[in-house]
């Protein structure tokens, strides 16, 4: 992949002209970036090779990634942080290079935020105690680089939150109110970090129950066809494993057997879509043995059975669920 230039960042194209490129079905779901500082909107597209959405960024904004299908990776050239499905993170765009790349081959679903430094300064302008350096850069030094926050797993509140973007539970006369509420909202998940001298307890809490499931995460994706018991898992990330089954689901809204098995139909839907490979040497790969059992989840998840995947592209994609 080309590198960008570290001298100043890509040109903005725009969100149109960016996602025309590849075919997306790009919406706005709410806002104006330019006349009210906040923009909501929706990215949905199977790209044939790696792309780089950067161009799309507003120069100075903030954007909060809502990731519910595909990886892609995001930072300042040779920095960038990983998003997997069901994860969510944000980024600057300030005066030096931003590389925002989404993996070839792969259904991507999202939600993006952007946020004007306007609209940032009018609501975090009086409240700098424990934002992220990078929000605190955006206020005070508008001329810094650009960076990338922390990905953190979605939790279960969260997703519930993104669940109700696409269909807001308000009447058309309300949005207006309605979005710029939660675009605070989701400000106030991402953007705040306690200091290590006055982190408390039920930060620290916070914090290992989603490094354990970063642990469990890193576990599933490094052993997918042969998944170690989950007694085993618990041992590596250290604790119980009741506990640990109650913690993976209440941070990512998912159980364990239920991620897993998300994460072998991508795997099966990436390895199909390459054509080298037959439903039976797929369905071994990812860990099934049962072939009619591979095909009967196959088919549940992206609505078609898997012999016919590659034809019905990109038609479809799995569908937006919170599940």
């Amino acid at each position: 992949m080309p590198v960008a230039s570290r001298k100043s960042p890509a040109p903005f194209l725009g969100e149109a002209a960016t996602w025309r490129a590849v075919g997306a079905s790009w919406r706005q779901l709410f806002g104006d970036f330019r006349c009210l500082g906040v923009s909501f909107e929706w990215h949905e597209f199977t790209s044939r090779d790696t792309f780089d959405w950067s161009r799309s960024f507003h120069p100075q904004s903030v954007e909060i990634c809502l990731n519910l299908a595909g990886a892609a990776e995001v930072g300042p050239v040779g920095a960038p942080v990983r998003y997997g499905p069901w994860t969510a993170g944000f980024y600057r765009q300030g005066n030096s290079p931003l590389r925002a790349i989404r993996a070839a081959g792969e259904p991507h679903q999202f939600i993006t935020v952007e946020l004007s430094p306007a609209f940032l300064t009018r609501h975090l302008g009086d409240s700098p105690a424990d934002l992220h350096p990078l929000i605190l850069a955006a206020l005070q030094d508008p001329g810094s680089d650009s960076g990338a926050g922390p990905v953190t797993a979605l939790n279960t509140r969260q997703r519930e939150l993104i669940a109700t973007l696409q269909q807001p539970p308000v009447l058309a006369s309300a949005q207006t109110l309605w979005f710029q509420a939660k675009a605070i909202e989701l400000m106030g998940e991402f953007f705040f970090q306690p200091s290590s001298q006055e982190e408390f307890f039920c930060h620290r809490q916070q914090r290992v129950a989603r490094d354990r499931v970063d642990a469990v995460l890193a576990i599933l994706r490094r052993n997918i066809a042969q998944t170690p018991p989950l007694e085993q898992i618990a041992r590596e990330v250290g604790c119980s494993q009741f506990y640990l089954s109650r913690t993976f689901s209440k941070e990512t809204g998912q159980t364990i057997p239920q991620y897993l098995r998300q994460l072998r139909m991508e795997k099966a839907a990436s390895l199909l879509r390459t054509g080298r490979f037959n439903v039976t040497e797929v369905a071994l790969e990812v860990g099934y043995n049962s072939l009619s059992h591979f095909s009967q989840t196959f088919h549940q998840t992206y609505g078609c059975c898997p012999g016919l995947y590659p034809m019905a592209l990109p038609a479809h994609a799995p569908a937006y669920s919170t599940r």
